[in-house]
């Protein structure tokens, strides 16, 4: 299945079935499924009959099809938290490193590097702009594949996500992370939240991102999921020790994809993520 959410024509937030062009919006709770984070975890946890589910809620004429110009995207799901991983690609490490080693060292070591990265009112939906720090001289896209977390850390969904970051000060000095990864609208995910029965391998994604400012595209990059040296298992076991992370997480996986120096993000840029599997996810970018 391919769930997200959208906002309806009096502002509410509403589960929605993504089939092919079409677009199925839930009007009203169906065998108690409300939300897209409640089917998600229904279909991971409970063993669910997604078709038989879904069937049924058209039959009750709960599940309705809509036109999609007629809902605004909202968060795909609501995400209790977001965690992000970082150099768990050769070229990450390669490009954030200036002398001191400590990015080879985490590539290498045997704990991954796993990092808070936004709270729901931090994140940005599809098609909603996305933050370039004001103080920033060097603020950067990051595409990448992310997953929901269900009970117990199971992996219940896929997406892609927009680890937007101002690397400038990451590089100044790490202990700067915190600024350089949480601040207001540093995470856009979506454009839906594929099942794992539909991803297959998720080694075996290809995704692309290309940024592009009045009309003309001023970088584009591409990279697979094959790359990875963190696997899922790992960096989801190493985020729940000694740490307990509500159902409904989403963890970002990191970036292969690097976006040069002389090409930082700005205002009016306009952010393309895409993998053949989940879709595109598209923001523009504004000073925040």
């Amino acid at each position: 299945m391919r769930c997200l959410q959208v906002k309806d024509g009096e502002g509410a937030t509403r589960l929605a079935l993504r089939e092919g062009e079409r677009l199925l919006v839930l009007r009203a709770a169906h065998e108690g499924i409300a939300t897209a984070l409640d089917l998600l975890r229904a279909l991971g946890e409970d063993g669910l009959d997604g078709a038989a589910w879904r069937r049924g809620a058209a039959d009750a004429g709960a599940l309705v099809e809509a036109l999609p110009a007629r809902c605004t995207p909202d968060l795909p799901v609501t995400p209790a938290e977001v965690w992000g991983a970082g150099v768990t690609y050769r070229r990450s490490a390669e490009f954030r490193e200036e002398g001191s080693g400590i990015y080879d060292q985490v590539y290498a070591a045997e704990r991954p590097e796993l990092f808070f990265k936004a709270t729901a009112a931090r994140c940005v939906a599809p098609g909603a702009p996305i933050g370039r720090r004001r103080d920033s001289s060097f603020t950067a896209s990051e595409a990448e594949m992310a997953v929901v977390l269900g009970a117990g850390g199971a992996v219940i969904g896929f997406t892609l996500a927009n680890d937007v970051s101002a690397w400038d000060i990451e590089r100044e000095n790490p202990l700067y992370l915190p600024q350089s990864k949480v601040y207001r609208g540093c995470f856009a995910f979506g454009p839906v939240v594929v099942t794992p029965d539909e991803i297959g391998d998720p080694y075996a994604l290809a995704l692309s991102a290309r940024v592009e400012r009045a009309g003309r595209v001023v970088f584009a990059g591409s990279a697979g999921t094959g790359q990875l040296k963190r696997r899922l298992p790992e960096l989801v076991g190493f985020l729940l020790r000694s740490n307990v992370v509500p159902p409904g997480t989403v963890l970002s996986t990191g970036t292969g994809i690097i976006q040069p120096l002389d090409v930082g993000l700005e205002e009016g840029d306009v952010v393309t993520i895409e993998c053949p599997a989940i879709g595109a996810l598209r923001n523009p970018v504004e000073w925040v």
